[in-house]
């Protein structure tokens, strides 16, 4: 009777890593949500400017809300944009060692907020470009990497003035500093998946760029008007 006892199945070593896996699903649903706010949108709504989708470029992101003329509205969506892939990157480098989320989830968390952006559920997936979210997601996993991609998204600007340009750029050489300046890992390969879908969201861009039709910096192309408030003439 002793030996039987002795035998006992120890549960915990099978349940773990479907613990482990349920909080990975559930960080990587989460940060999905969370990027899947089009700040954009929602700022216009707030400051009674039109949809960023129905002018200049149509892209719900900062550069196309700053064509508005409203800065404030351009800064806050630049400002929420990032943080929306900054937060779910720090909450889960801070908390997730604890129930087996590495700093390679944090970087797969990372790419479901910029994923989230790109085709937001709450907004027909019809999202942005990711530029700021991916920004953020960079700060928040490797300052210096961040850093370094943003030094050249800014020289590319500066002396072109083409946004679009800086951040496809960026995007390209982002994997490259990661791999050639700190290490190759897993979380490589999420970056070089986001730096590939930023790249391709610009394909619009890259076309005009050839073309010479791609709007400058500052430029307000098809500026929006506010949105219109109709009153009914008393009789």
């Amino acid at each position: 009777m002793a030996a039987r006892a002795a035998v006992a199945p120890d549960r915990t070593l099978t349940l773990a890593p479907a613990m482990n896996w349920m909080w990975i699903a559930g960080a990587l649903l989460a940060s999905y949500l969370v990027g899947s706010l089009s700040f954009a949108v929602i700022l216009s709504r707030v400051f009674g400017l039109a949809d960023p989708r129905s002018y200049g470029s149509g892209n719900p992101g900062a550069t196309n809300v700053l064509r508005s003329g409203h800065k404030m509205a351009a800064v806050l969506t630049l400002v929420f944009d990032a943080l929306k892939g900054f937060v779910p990157v720090v909450l889960c480098l801070a908390f997730g060692e604890r129930v087996g989320l590495t700093a390679s989830t944090a970087a797969w968390v990372g790419l479901a907020a910029f994923v989230g952006h790109l085709y937001p559920v709450f907004f027909g997936f019809k999202g942005g470009k990711g530029v700021a979210t991916a920004a953020g997601v960079l700060m928040a996993w490797n300052p210096l990497l961040a850093l370094a991609t943003l030094a050249s998204f800014a020289l590319v600007v500066f002396f072109t003035r083409y946004v679009s340009l800086g951040s496809i750029v960026a995007a390209a050489f982002a994997p490259f500093y990661q791999a050639l300046i700190w290490n190759v890992s897993p979380a490589l390969l999420a970056l070089v998946l986001m730096s590939l879908l930023l790249v391709w969201r610009h394909e619009g861009n890259i076309r005009k760029l050839l073309a010479g039709t791609e709007n400058r910096f500052g430029a307000k192309a098809g500026a929006a008007r506010p949105q219109a408030v109709h009153h009914k003439k008393g009789h």
